[in-house]
């Protein structure tokens, strides 16, 4: 599949967000994909077999000084899709009543700080007729929630989509916005018990990704481009 497309991914450094850079130089895009300083990634060697279609650059995304620097290097570029998959969890079973407000934090500043901090900041390097996504999580609806567990990382998730939303209400919403509710995938955050493969979803978020271009507003959406309650 042919395209002259350049996506910007951010937590591109294994998991989702590697698998995704993948899909879309398989689809024909160019990519930029982010890991944190510090060690060679799987994004790395991804990027030494693209023929230079993929670009890795560094970012912490809980940095605002980092998240400014790439601001800088990336002045002039545009892209036709920005992405945000950063994220991290705690022990599933940790209750509210349980968890230590340094983990608290470190979970929302990652989760649903962070990942805005990056959308506000870049937003102008989006095309007009671009879009910007965020991985977010079915775990982050609040009307699903009929089973509890994963508390911290439910929190943080509903605290992502709500300032999607408050985003998109203040202006945001003249382009695409996406929120990705992926399924319980195995991966090094999901664990081995999850209930699908990143091969399973991964072409299915691309996918809809894709179809969603041109469709201004924001959308909360499962792989398959279903609506998520909120």
């Amino acid at each position: 599949m042919e395209s002259n497309k350049t996506a910007l991914i951010v937590g591109a450094s294994r998991g989702l967000g590697m698998a995704l850079a993948q899909e879309f130089l398989l689809r024909g895009w160019s990519v930029v994909g982010t890991v944190r300083e510090g060690k060679r990634t799987g994004l790395h060697e991804l990027a030494e077999a693209s023929d230079g279609r993929l670009e890795v650059e560094h970012l912490d995304i809980t940095s605002p000084a980092q998240i400014e620097a790439l601001k800088a290097r990336l002045e002039g570029r545009r892209f036709a899709l920005l992405f945000v998959n950063a994220g991290i969890t705690n022990p599933r079973h940790e209750t509210i009543g349980e968890v230590s407000t340094d983990d608290f934090v470190r979970v929302m500043v990652t989760n649903a700080l962070s990942p805005l901090r990056v959308v506000e900041r870049l937003a102008d390097n989006v095309l007009p007729e671009g879009t910007i996504g965020v991985m977010s999580s079915g775990q982050g609806s609040v009307a699903d929630n009929e089973t509890g567990g994963f508390e911290v990382y439910r929190a943080s998730k509903a605290a992502l989509n709500t300032l999607m939303r408050s985003y998109a209400a203040r202006g945001g919403a003249k382009r695409t916005l996406l929120l990705m509710a992926p399924g319980w995938v195995k991966t090094d955050m999901g664990g081995p018990e999850a209930r699908f493969t990143i091969e399973e979803v991964i072409p299915r978020i691309a996918e809809t990704i894709i179809a969603q271009e041109g469709k201004r507003g924001l959308q909360y959406l499962d792989r398959f481009g279903k609506a998520v309650r909120w």
